[in-house]
């Protein structure tokens, strides 16, 4: 097992990636690796990332990072929110832009997809990163329910789970959580 992931060994990943890989890419920290490198969590298991490459560098981007990935004994995974819930609109607008390493322009993805993608999976820690996102300021509680509104009608037909029910218990739970919360 590969030792877990904290925000020195996401920053140097970056660095190792844009000296690697020569081309124009959009980069995506996604998740723990984005609360990892915001300091919201002190570690995760491994590095999730979303991507952007024009069609032809798509190879050499995937060489790159199964290199890093053995090189630097770290786990690399391609997950996107957008893989288990529809993303709500202006998602795009609001990755936060993190840095250029080399020519690779690293963002954080949506926090508001990302507060949304561990809502709907539901489980404890899941809660504690929304609830740590909303703490820090990265999301607010009325733009979050918002963009739950704009998915919800959307998660049957463009979701892998495609369970809405189950997405309003989760978020329901989210709220009775906020309700014996600390929040500013």
């Amino acid at each position: 097992m590969r030792p877990p992931i904290d925000r020195l060994r996401v920053h140097y990943f970056l660095v190792k990636l844009g000296m690697a890989f020569r081309h124009p890419c959009r980069l995506y920290l996604v998740g723990g690796a984005t609360l990892v490198y915001e300091g919201l969590r002190e570690q995760s298991l491994d590095i999730d990332i979303d991507y952007e490459v024009k069609p032809e560098h798509e190879g050499e981007f995937a060489r790159a990072i199964t290199e890093l990935k053995e090189t630097l004994q770290i786990n690399v995974e391609l997950a996107s929110p957008g893989h288990f819930i529809p993303l709500p609109a202006g998602w795009k607008d609001r990755a936060r832009h993190v840095g250029r390493f080399g020519l690779v322009d690293v963002f954080h993805f949506d926090p508001y997809s990302t507060a949304l993608s561990k809502i709907e999976r539901g489980r404890e820690g899941d809660y504690q990163d929304v609830l740590a996102m909303l703490r820090s300021g990265q999301i607010a509680l009325d733009e979050l329910r918002e963009a739950f509104a704009n998915i919800l009608p959307r998660v049957e037909a463009e979701s892998l789970k495609r369970n809405p029910e189950r997405f309003k218990r989760n978020f329901a739970a989210l709220e009775a959580m906020l309700a014996n919360a600390d929040l500013p």
